[in-house]
């Protein structure tokens, strides 16, 4: 029986692929391998597919805490590096009851009265004990659950989580402007 030539080059050709989509697959980090829904909207994103290989600043929120100015610095990080790999998650958390219980409310005020353009997620539980799977798992791979709002966890390009910044730590401290910029330029 002959085989078609056709035929064997794309089963060369998927020989070819086969490996290289695999190992895309499973590159994807555990910490990242979740589905989130954004804020006030019914669409969701795999963190995996939308930000694998950035460096990101994962951040709860709440529109009535006195961190809350921090949106302005957080936004201002944003601008600043998203062309080179930062990007900034916004999680609202009602944990410390700070944080409107209606998504619309809490996005209006968002963009309205600090014009955040980096992505917001569903209302989410952070605290010890009751966090969803994400925030359970950047409390366990970074040794400490949030406190407070406006706690940070930055996570490199390779999906590991490189350290957690209490809320006290604003978005232009220079520890946390350094640690960002350094995972920048590690994998520039």
């Amino acid at each position: 029986m002959k085989i078609p030539v056709r035929l064997i080059t794309l089963l060369a050709a998927l020989l070819v692929v086969a490996p290289t989509v695999h190992a895309a697959t499973a590159a994807c980090p555990p910490l990242l391998d979740v589905e989130k829904r954004f804020l006030a909207q019914d669409r969701s994103v795999n963190l995996c597919d939308a930000y694998q290989g950035r460096v990101l600043l994962v951040v709860n929120t709440a529109s009535k805490c006195a961190f809350t100015p921090q949106y302005d610095g957080l936004e201002a990080l944003y601008r600043k590096h998203k062309d080179d790999g930062l990007v900034v998650l916004g999680f609202p958390s009602n944990d410390f009851r700070q944080e409107y219980t209606d998504e619309m409310k809490i996005q209006q005020f968002c963009r309205l009265t600090y014009s955040v353009e980096f992505p917001m997620f569903e209302t989410t539980s952070v605290r010890n004990g009751t966090a969803d799977p994400l925030y359970s798992q950047l409390g366990s791979l970074a040794g400490e659950y949030p406190r407070w709002n406006f706690h940070k966890y930055l996570i490199a390009r390779d999906g590991r989580v490189v350290e957690s910044f209490p809320s006290q730590v604003a978005p232009d401290d220079p520890r946390l402007i350094s640690a960002i910029e350094a995972l920048l330029e590690e994998s520039s």
